[in-house]
């Protein structure tokens, strides 16, 4: 995110919250810490906090989070398929 978009998210904020403090200093800090932020999503969760929150929102609320990969599923199946594979592997050494 630029110190632009952020100035927009500032914008925003402090339209809803008067009481918000805006300074060069904050949106240097702000610019820093949400540099890696896409500006559209965060605006978003900028909009949804409004509406259900009366203070305004910091930098980890406004921040989103990947949810890490889950690989369970794909390992289970890999596990699974191992397992029948030994299974018949053993049955043909047994009969065979």
């Amino acid at each position: 995110m630029t110190r632009d978009e952020v100035k927009e998210i500032f914008k925003f904020i402090k339209y809803i919250y008067p009481n918000f403090e805006v300074s060069s200093e904050k949106i240097d800090i702000w610019t820093e810490l949400l540099a890696d932020q896409d500006f559209s999503t965060v605006m978003k969760k900028a909009r949804k906090h409004s509406l259900g929150h009366k203070y305004p929102p910091s930098i980890a609320e406004l921040r989103v989070y990947e949810a890490p990969e889950n690989n369970f599923l794909k390992k289970r199946q890999q596990w699974l398929k191992e397992g029948a594979e030994r299974i018949a592997n053993q049955r043909n050494d047994v009969h065979g």
